[in-house]
């Protein structure tokens, strides 16, 4: 703590003004009022302006963001706006003095491409914080988003509405047509909106803004410009209706004698979404008997530490509106720094329809179910008198496994039927200056088998409170924080091993601030972090601590990371130039520092770093970081066992990118983390993106993961003679690495609503373990290296034995030689025709290949021979869904 104090307070004599200044003061902009029209012709959205509400004057009062903050645009852009009883539209003359030089780049939908785009934003409820974005481009692509938390935005919102461009000699124009129904509003005679309209030239970097908000300034939503003479609408009730319907094949090799391993599958399944406008500003999905099926594989990944890997969410039915959910503990602050701290989620919806956790407990072929069904599941969304709303409620099936032993046929449940619950909500105060916000989470599951209750909660719990406020009259400064606790119960095998595990280790011998309750039916905890942010001005400044309890468990529906049983604090210096100099268009730098303690007082990690980015005025960019941790004491060493010392190390990282208005996009990084005393890894990746047409993009990103480790864990051996680690041999040896990879993908939009897609990602991962040892003594980085002194160690039939100490008592033991050569093939090609608005037909293959040959050896050719000669699965799946808007 004194080295940390110290550096705050030469911070603080070299730059007095760093924290406690007020920002340059930002000249504050008259909000400007934009009229809507009401219609009485038909428009047609062809993106031809000639109609007679376009001929009205206009809006081009457009001010230059980028490059230069504040200048006059280099191109005119004129705007209007106009509605009827049942739509908004919006129509756009981009002026270009060199149509010829339009960037007009053809993708699938929601993919910002690096083309010319027209933006208009729209904040129906005019609470100057959420609202609706939509972008179209001169080939017509288009991006649509959810606003919220002022500047922040989700893509995985996806509207229907309609659009048209159009190119000729004066440049290109855009007309969109929003129906009212899908956006989300309170039912009034008259209403205000607030609107903003936006323009990138690509060719030139330039974006062109309606609202123009000062780089020193924060926000986005707030800064809208207000539109008017909106009235006497009738959006009418919104109904849809998506019946789908879905069959697929799966060839896979066979294996003899095993029935459920044919090499062929086939199946099919219908089912239907319901989305239904409860009010023009609450929205309830429902499923019934959903397809979740994933149209892109996971990436392989080899983890051999104790925590599970943590995956994207790719299934519509939840990342659709997700943001409610995910931006819990996140509101009112532009910076949510954590410097080795990892906030659980408590909602993580990959949970729901998870592979079943229960395991086979009789010999015989098994066929395993690959995921839990979801029998049926509800989202309510919107906004009920300012309060901001998310509920999802989900049923899931109970599922068997089938055993086959020797031609006899049974059952065993592998996961009970569940319920799944999560309540989100959030209101906001004053124009955003204060906001106060919960989640509430519950899972109830139906525990009928002995085997699934002694490893399942029967039920978990979780309640958490989140806001924040502004500390000032000109929103420079904000405090934000959450804090949440939980509770889950279960059976005295199910806590108990649940104490034990990885996010708790109640068992450590040397702990005094927590113990293992052997007749525990219940756990609980708490966790929370509080921050305090300067939003604007050039100085950067960030400080926050947080906490996560021993006991505290998320897990059952949430995503707890390996923090557990931790108290950290972080506190972020630093500046930044926005404007372009002599060499630079931006810049900014940050030093930063932090420690963690546990809640037995025990310091678990500290560290102090420097962060440098930038981009040169030819568009390139970079980024440098450098770190150092002194030597700490670390509580997951030896996953349950005492403290053991973790020495000092630093870290470096190098990343540049290029200008993206290239054909041929370059971004490359690479980082090492160096312990002298103990080892290092190394990883650098290459991420390369050529456009060889308008419409075809292909990307390659090979990378490389080199780890050389004295001490990776391997076991550990109860043994009573072992008195210095309280009767336990905690094991350990040297690891060599290499991890191998890439990732290619290859896009192909052949219209705005049919693209093909690839994506293939070879993996390689190679692990050698020599010179096995046990740590010696708590709180050290002393080790007894097997085969030295009295001790020996022998190899034979996969199995390592060890003799602990040759001719004295100690027993012997054995463990399994962990080498390993994991070589996996995984790659899908998916074609989508929305055939019809809302309507989507998808073919999609997916290829899966894998092979462990080899383990511990390492030879390029031949590992790569293998990776492609490795048997596989084929999976081919056609789906086809039909919107109805009732």
């Amino acid at each position: 703590m004194r080295n940390l104090i110290v550096l705050i307070i030469t911070l603080y004599l070299f730059n007095p003004l760093l924290v406690f200044s007020s920002p340059k003061q930002i000249k504050k902009q008259k909000q400007k009022v934009v009229k809507a029209i009401r219609i009485n012709e038909q428009i047609q959205i062809d993106g031809i302006l000639d109609e007679g509400v376009w001929k009205n004057k206009g809006y081009s009062d457009f001010i230059q963001s980028d490059p230069i903050d504040g200048a006059e645009p280099t191109e005119k852009t004129t705007v209007w706006i106009a509605y009827d009883n049942e739509a908004l539209y919006v129509g756009a003359r981009l002026y270009d003095s060199k149509p010829e030089l339009i960037v007009r780049r053809l993708g699938r939908r929601d993919d910002f491409l690096d083309s010319d785009w027209f933006i208009f934003a729209v904040d129906p409820y005019y609470d100057r914080r959420s609202g609706f974005q939509f972008a179209v481009n001169p080939a017509g692509s288009i991006v649509d988003w959810t606003l919220y938390n002022d500047e922040w935005n989700d893509s995985t919102w996806d509207g229907v509405w309609d659009w048209g461009v159009n190119i000729d000699d004066k440049g290109w124009s855009v007309e969109i047509k929003i129906p009212f129904n899908q956006l989300r509003f309170e039912k009034k005679e008259k209403y205000i909106w607030g609107v903003n309209f936006v323009r990138i030239i690509k060719r030139k970097n330039e974006r062109d803004t309606f609202v123009w908000i000062p780089k020193e300034d924060s926000g986005y939503v707030s800064h809208f410009a207000k539109l008017i003479g909106i009235e006497n609408i009738n959006p009418g009730r919104h109904i849809e209706f998506l019946p789908y319907t879905v069959g697929q094949a799966t060839f896979s090799p066979s294996q003899l004698g095993n029935p459920f391993q044919t090499g062929k599958d086939y199946l099919g399944n219908i089912g239907f979404d319901l989305k239904v406008g409860v009010k023009s500003n609450l929205t309830l999905d429902v499923t019934v008997n959903p397809d979740f099926g994933q149209v892109e594989v996971d990436p392989a990944v080899i983890n051999l530490t104790a925590y599970e890997t943590y995956y994207q969410e790719k299934r519509p039915f939840f990342i659709e509106g997700s943001n409610i959910f995910n931006a819990f503990g996140k509101g009112g602050s532009t910076m949510n720094v954590n410097i080795n701290f990892v906030s659980p989620y408590f909602f993580y919806s990959r949970r729901i329809g998870r592979l079943p956790q229960g395991y086979v407990s009789k010999s015989g072929y098994v066929k395993f179910p690959d995921r839990t069904t979801i029998l049926g599941a509800f989202k309510l969304t919107g906004k009920v008198k300012g309060w901001n709303l998310g509920f999802i409620n989900a049923l899931t099936a109970r599922e068997y496994a089938e055993i086959d032993s020797n031609g006899e046929r049974f059952k065993e449940e592998v996961e009970p039927f569940t319920y799944y619950g999560v309540l989100r909500l959030q209101k906001e105060f004053n124009e955003g200056r204060q906001g106060l916000g919960f989640i509430a989470t519950s899972v109830i599951r139906d525990l009928r088998n002995k085997n699934l209750e002694d490893i399942l909660n029967r039920r978990a719990f979780s309640l958490a409170v989140d806001g924040w406020t502004f500390l000032d009259k000109n929103k420079t400064w904000v405090f934000t924080g959450w804090i949440g606790g939980t509770i889950v119960e279960g059976s005295k095998t199910a806590i108990l091993r649940l104490q034990k595990s990885s996010l708790h280790y109640f068992q450590r011998p040397d702990a005094t601030h927590v113990e293992v309750n052997e007749n525990a039916t219940s756990l609980r905890g708490w966790s929370g972090r509080f921050t305090l942010n300067k939003q604007k001005g050039n100085f950067i400044f960030n400080v926050a601590i947080g906490a996560i309890s021993p006991g505290f468990d998320c897990n059952d529906i949430g995503f707890q990371f390996n923090g557990f049983d931790v108290i950290n604090s972080h506190i972020v210096l630093g500046y930044r130039q926005l404007h372009p100099g002599k060499i630079f268009r931006y810049w900014w730098f940050i030093i930063a520092t932090f420690r963690n303690y546990d809640f037995g007082g025990n310091k678990t990690w500290e560290g102090y770093g420097i962060a440098v980015n930038g981009q040169f005025l030819n568009y390139w960019g970079f980024d440098f970081m450098l770190g150092y941790n002194p030597n700490t004491l670390s509580k997951v060493l030896t996953r349950g066992g005492p403290l053991a010392v973790i020495p000092y190390g630093y870290q470096i990282n190098l990343g540049i990118s290029s200008d993206s208005r290239k054909p041929i996009v370059l971004h490359a990084f690479t980082s090492v983390y160096n312990r002298p005393l103990e080892g290092y890894h190394w990883n650098a990746n290459l991420s390369l993106r050529w456009k060889p047409k308008s419409n075809i993009s292909v990307s390659f990103g090979p990378g490389i993961y080199i780890r050389n480790s004295d001490i990776q864990w391997v076991t550990k051996k109860d043994d009573p003679f072992m008195v210095d680690t309280y009767g336990t041999r905690y094991i350990f040896a040297k690891i060599q690495q290499k991890t191998l990879f890439s990732e290619i993908r290859i896009n192909w939009t052949f219209t705005p609503k049919l693209s093909l897609q690839l994506y293939l990602q070879p993996f390689m991962a190679i692990g050698k373990y020599s010179e096995f040892k046990e740590l010696a003594r708590p709180r050290s980085f002393d080790y007894n290296i097997y085969g030295e002194g009295l001790s020996t160690i022998t190899y034979s039939n996969g199995k390592y034995t060890v003799d602990p100490d040759g001719p004295g008592p100690a027993p012997a033991f054995s463990f399994w030689n962990p080498d390993f050569n994991f070589k996996s093939l995984r790659g899908t090609m998916v074609l989508r025709w929305e055939y019809l608005p809302g309507s989507t037909l998808y073919f999609v293959w997916t290829q899966n290949r894998a092979d462990y040959s080899h383990p511990g050896q390492f030879n390029f050719w031949r590992d790569l021979e293998s990776l492609f000669t490795a048997e596989g699965d084929n999976i081919f799946l056609i789906k086809i869904s039909y919107r109805w808007n009732i």
